[in-house]
């Protein structure tokens, strides 16, 4: 995969913090939020820059999602543009590293994956119940590298 463009660090103290102490210890098992494991999403930002995101885990059978809650506030966090824009991203998941395609998820399909993501962090619930979006989900499917 080709990331293009620099790394801009998030202006977000704790997101560019952890981002960090997983770059320097080569594993996303350095960090958590609020207690729960979490993926590192690398990918192309809609002003061309390469942006690091850390997630809360969230895996069934092998097959990733990300969940755009932003704690439950009225707007998509600012990596959703991104994966909508730039949908090819890495992922990383402890010291594993692959290419994923994000897609997002709708009707049938979202109502089998949303509670999967309560499962694997409770708060998403009670994110969902403080606003009227309806909170994204994006399955991050891998990409053969052949």
């Amino acid at each position: 995969m080709t990331l293009t463009g620099t790394y801009v660090p998030s202006p977000t103290n704790w997101v560019r913090k952890q981002v960090e102490t997983i770059e320097a210890t080569g594993t996303t098992e350095s960090v958590t939020i609020m207690g729960r494991p979490v993926v590192l999403l690398t990918m192309n930002g809609v002003t061309g820059t390469v942006r690091k995101v850390p997630l809360m885990r969230v895996e069934h059978d092998g097959v990733y999602a990300a969940v755009a809650s932003k704690g439950g506030s009225p707007e998509h966090p600012q990596w959703y543009a991104n994966l909508r824009k730039n949908p090819v991203l890495e992922v990383q998941d402890g010291e594993r590293t692959w290419v994923a395609m994000a897609r997002e998820l709708d009707g049938a399909e979202r109502e089998v994956w949303w509670p999967r993501c309560v499962a694997a962090f409770p708060t998403y619930a009670t994110y969902q119940r403080k606003t009227e979006r309806l909170i994204p989900v994006f399955v991050l499917e891998p990409v053969d590298a052949a």
